[in-house]
């Protein structure tokens, strides 16, 4: 039986170029799935157009009659003003779309979008929520506060951040107010972590290519570039402008200790592989109480791209392994 006091499920945006019938075969998939919010968008690399904004939308439009809480997330590194302009577009579409779609800021740059249209439209503001997305730098309490005074909603913990300092941020009684209302916490739990971001585009270095002439060799790697260290072991994984952790985040053991943080919502970030899979053995665990080392011994079975890590969340070195 379901808890309904259990947290709600949200899949991540999709961070790696997949080919668009790939990608459509995902979502349809979702559609069907236990969770709750879906985030769409393109969050890497503003060169990668095989699916423009309005394929997006239209996505959106589709998962929402399936029922889904749709959110549309915005690049965190906007190098250019085509890119400042299409994070408007973006926030625009979210604001006035006909069924609400939140909005998860990338940057600050974004926040400041955000305020100024819900100012100039705010019959329209409490439609949408705005979410502070990941790779906002948000350490402490104080921070934390004054970025919810833009009327942020939910807050996404940056994945380096222990479960200890997220409770301390935000805990359940006495979580921070913006607006009338508590703002909830949505963390990760399961997925490749992004570590850091570079104007310079690492896998067109690796072949060899300029980031403006890259023939898109991202295409090649569904869940990013794995190296390697010199003993063979996996370190990183490049992907795009993107350097992100070989390990996936697995918080499926510590369902106590996140619901005691106080998340209200967990997070999983789509890999190629058995991502359905994952999600429904997540749901399991957080929402029906599933017993999590039967389902860390299944996860662990799955094909996935990386070994499952849980450093981060205890203080503890990042590739800090699940055993």
């Amino acid at each position: 039986m379901t808890d309904t006091h259990a947290p709600t499920l949200t899949v991540g945006p999709l961070q790696y170029w997949w080919p668009r019938q790939t990608l459509m075969h995902f979502y349809a998939e979702l559609a069907d799935s236990p969770a709750h919010t879906l985030v769409l968008g393109e969050v890497t690399c503003s060169r990668r157009n095989e699916f423009s904004l309005e394929d997006w939308l239209a996505l959106a439009r589709e998962l929402q009659q399936a029922g889904k809480r749709v959110r549309l997330a915005s690049m965190p590194l906007l190098m250019s003003e085509a890119e400042l302009r299409g994070m408007r577009r973006l926030a625009e579409a979210a604001l006035n779309a006909e069924t609400p779609m939140d909005f998860e800021a990338g940057d600050a740059a974004a926040l400041r979008v955000w305020h100024r249209l819900t100012c100039e439209q705010t019959a329209l503001a409490c439609r949408s929520q705005l979410v502070l997305g990941p790779h906002i730098n948000v350490y402490n309490r104080p921070a934390l506060e004054e970025l919810a005074s833009l009327g942020a909603s939910i807050w996404v913990p940056p994945a380096e951040l222990s479960l200890a300092a997220i409770a301390r941020c935000n805990p359940a009684p006495g979580a921070v107010q913006a607006q009338g209302r508590a703002l909830s916490t949505e963390l990760l739990v399961f997925g490749r972590m992004t570590l850091a971001f570079s104007a310079r585009c690492f896998t067109a270095r690796h072949h060899r290519l300029s980031k403006d002439q890259c023939d898109f060799r991202c295409r090649d790697d569904a869940d990013g570039l794995l190296l390697r260290t010199s003993e063979g072991q996996p370190f990183l994984a490049l992907n795009g402008i993107q350097t992100q952790s070989a390990g996936l985040q697995c918080l499926i053991q510590a369902r106590t200790q996140v619901l005691a943080t106080g998340v209200q919502a967990l997070r999983l970030s789509p890999c190629s592989g058995d991502f359905a899979r994952a999600l429904a053995l997540f749901d399991a665990v957080y929402r029906q109480a599933a017993d999590a080392d039967q389902a860390l011994a299944e996860l662990q079975t799955l094909d996935l791209p990386g070994t499952l890590v849980h450093g981060f969340a205890h203080q503890q070195p990042g590739m800090l392994a699940l055993v």
